[in-house]
């Protein structure tokens, strides 16, 4: 049985850091992709960042540059570092299982973790 357990979301101040962990279990994490989503009150759920199982790493625009994805195989645990947020980077953050053959498609999800930017 797939699951995926976020943690690390919080309140953040504009510029400051916080970093999502998500902890994957009941799949051989190292062959699949994983990623981010997340959903700002009223609006669609959006793709953030994705790390394939060989490291490479996509970002939506909006995050390129303060954003890191990054996973640790031995640990099963997908990271989302965040630096410099902004206000509206406030959302809830989902973090996904891929496909092997579409990383950015969603096959499994975690619970949710908010993460609130305000001064």
């Amino acid at each position: 049985q797939v699951q995926l357990v976020e943690s690390g979301g919080g309140l953040v101040q504009p510029g400051g850091s916080l970093r999502l962990s998500c902890a994957a279990s009941g799949f051989i994490f190292s062959i699949y992709p994983m990623g981010w989503y997340r959903q700002a009150p009223g609006e669609q759920r959006e793709l953030v960042a994705t790390i394939t199982n060989g490291g490479k790493t996509n970002y939506t625009d909006s995050v390129k540059g303060r954003f890191t994805i990054s996973r640790d195989n031995a640990k099963n645990t997908v990271y989302l570092q965040m630096n410099s947020p902004k206000f509206e980077d406030t959302a809830v953050y989902y973090c996904y299982r891929g496909g092997r053959i579409a990383p950015a498609t969603a096959y499994s999800w975690g619970q949710g973790t908010q993460v609130t930017v305000s001064s």
